[in-house]
């Protein structure tokens, strides 16, 4: 065990020499270095890009293992970088990803492949998830996953001590987001929130989590270090029971298609049967970009929510109005349409006060491919801007930095949504750059049109039916990276049902009482018992 120890603590001091020594710098030596050696760095990059960017301005050069990054943590350079990508933009160069690929003679999809053939894939994946009218289309069937989250929230705060708290909300809204993507992309459902869940579900969340969390790790780590650390391995498995889980079902939905047509049906779908029936991707290329924007599409709505439902419990003004605000558009707790979401600015402002303060993608690359770009060269007391050469360069976008700046947000650490509203004396006084956690472009995410209205639809109706509140005592939570942003610990929260107060045309001063509960016999069906009675408002 000492020899395993003295082997990381000699692949942390290399990989990690440079921000090692900021570390230092920035914490002080003795207990509280040693704390940090024994951690993972990278968990914790979204307040180190804050405390860099107090100690070296706007842009700055670091290294990680054997990457050379120029990081720029302001809005102005982010849209510098940004408006200078030409028509095939690079993001951040994923070798390990690519690697695998090859290894296992798959496409290479949206987040390896460069140039032209990105670009082909790109245009045919567009149409069907960033219209507007196609992403209306896949309405109903989020209003099924949401109408199921419903129930699994009301088993578990019913299975709690005090019946009201449900532990660990983020890991059940990760289920939700699995089953609410995965059926518009497989055109089935999983059973994500059902009490036992299937096999292949299971493997495929656990594979993602794996993935996800080994990224980084398989990243930096030299290559010598395959034969003798276990990651390396373990990214490759995880990689594989994504992929033959996904490939498992597009299969099954392909003999479906291919049984309607022997039998002179038509063949009708959503996503998957688009993809399948243009002819415009191979079939290897369909099993790679399905399992991606799988990958996607869950962390963002269930990371989200979960940020959403955390601060709105601290925040009873605000989840008040949220309530009083989805309440006037949808009464007696009608689903709300996609037409109905131009009426609710205030969900929408939630939405993107949570986005601002948590992005999914705490930082973004660019890799320059021209000859010449423009940098940014700080000179006192003013940053001028000079053409240099900087081929082939990494750039670093700092987003986690720039949404959290006060100089573009007042009180940024404060959940604020009502910055977000017209009229309000705060509202769009920032850079429209200083908050864009979905990108912009020709490179902004695939899903997110589809996000968007899963967290809206499933916002909305938690509302409706439950008021939130943090566990007695609960302790603040903060977040940290597994690729993507995350909570660094369970998020527990109460969900105490609504009282739904109505008034007839003639003003008389009534209310029903709506309690609403799973029967023990029949745990998924929803019971509601009304009780009417007189009373002055």
């Amino acid at each position: 065990m000492s020899l395993w120890n003295a082997t990381l603590a000699r692949i942390s001091s290399t990989l990690l020499s440079r921000d090692w020594t900021l570390a230092r710098r920035m914490l002080g030596s003795g207990a509280r270095c040693a704390r940090l050696r024994k951690s993972n760095i990278f968990y914790s990059l979204p307040p180190t890009q804050v405390e860099h960017k107090k100690l070296y301005g706007p842009i700055w050069r670091s290294r990680f293992g054997p990457f050379d990054v120029v990081n720029v943590a302001s809005p102005e350079l982010i849209s510098q970088v940004i408006r200078q990508e030409g028509r095939y933009p690079v993001r951040t160069e994923l070798p390990h990803w690519k690697e695998y690929r090859d290894m296992r003679g798959q496409a290479y999809g949206l987040h390896v492949d460069t140039g032209p053939q990105w670009h082909r894939i790109r245009s045919v994946l567009n149409p069907k998830m960033l219209k507007l009218a196609e992403v209306s289309a896949y309405a109903p069937v989020i209003h099924q996953v949401v109408g199921d989250l419903l129930q699994r929230i009301e088993s578990l705060r019913l299975r709690s001590q005090d019946h009201t708290t449900v532990p660990d909300l983020t890991a059940e809204l990760y289920k939700f987001g699995f089953e609410g993507i995965s059926s518009i992309l497989f055109e089935t459902r999983l059973g994500c929130l059902q009490e036992e869940i299937p096999k292949d579900t299971l493997k495929f969340i656990a594979a993602a989590n794996n993935m996800l969390t080994l990224s980084e790790t398989v990243l930096f780590l030299p290559l010598w270090t395959r034969n003798v650390l276990p990651f390396w391995k373990r990214f490759v498995q995880a990689w594989d029971d994504l992929v033959a889980v996904a490939q498992r079902l597009i299969d099954h939905k392909l003999a479906q298609m291919d049984a309607q047509v022997l039998a002179g049906k038509q063949v009708e779908g959503m996503y998957l049967t688009y993809l399948l029936s243009c002819d415009k991707l191979t079939l290897e290329e369909v099993y790679i970009s399905i399992t991606e924007l799988l990958l996607g599409g869950v962390d963002t709505t269930s990371n989200t929510l979960s940020w959403a439902l955390y601060q709105l419990a601290r925040d009873a003004a605000s989840q008040d109005r949220l309530y009083r605000e989805i309440m006037s558009v949808c009464p007696g707790r009608q689903q709300p349409r996609s037409e109905d979401l131009s009426r609710m600015p205030y969900l929408k402002a939630v939405i993107k006060e949570t986005l601002r303060m948590y992005p999914v993608v705490p930082g973004n690359g660019r890799l320059t491919v021209d000859n010449e770009v423009v940098g940014a060269v700080a000179l006192l007391p003013v940053c001028l801007l000079l053409p240099i050469p900087l081929p082939q360069t990494q750039f670093h976008l700092c987003h986690y930095a720039a949404s959290h700046d006060e100089g573009e947000f007042v009180d940024a650490e404060c959940f604020r949504p009502e910055r977000w509203l017209r009229g309000d004396p705060e509202s769009y006084q920032h850079h429209p750059y200083s908050s864009i956690p979905f990108g912009v472009g020709v490179r902004a995410c695939v899903g997110k049109r589809v996000a968007e209205l899963e967290m809206y639809f499933a916002l909305s109706r938690l509302m409706q039916h439950y008021e939130i509140q943090p566990e007695d005592g609960a302790p603040t939570t903060e977040p940290k990276t597994r690729t993507l942003l995350i909570p660094s610990k369970p998020i527990n929260l109460r969900f105490l049902p609504r009282v739904i107060l109505t008034r007839n045309p003639n003003r008389l001063r009534a209310c029903v009482i709506v309690h609403t509960f799973i029967c023990p016999a029949t745990p998924n069906a929803i019971t509601t018992r009304r009780l009417k009675y007189k009373n002055k408002l």
